[in-house]
C-alpha cells in the first residue's frame, strides 16, 4: 500500500479501535480487558493475511468497509 493510503488508513484504524472501547466482550484470556486497537489489527490480519500495510491499494475500500463491519459486530 502506497503511504498515504496506509496513512489514511491507520486513521480509520485508530477510530475504529477508539469505537470499540469498552465494546469488545469479556474474555478470559484478557483478565483487565481486551486491547480493541490489537483486536482491529488482528481481525484485518486475519481477513487479509498480511499487515494492513501490506495490502495492495486496490484492496483499500474493502479494508474501509471491513472496518465498519467490524465496528457494527465487535465480538
Amino acid at each position: 500500500m502506497n503511504k498515504e493510503n496506509a496513512s489514511k488508513l491507520w486513521k480509520i484504524i485508530q477510530e475504529a479501535g477508539d469505537y470499540l472501547v469498552g465494546k469488545l466482550p469479556e474474555s478470559p484470556n484478557h483478565p483487565k480487558g481486551r486491547n480493541p486497537y490489537a483486536h482491529v489489527a488482528i481481525c484485518i490480519k486475519n481477513k487479509f493475511k498480511m499487515s494492513y500495510k501490506d495490502i495492495p491499494d486496490e484492496k483499500y475500500n474493502e479494508i474501509v468497509q471491513y472496518l465498519d463491519y467490524l465496528k457494527k459486530n465487535p465480538d
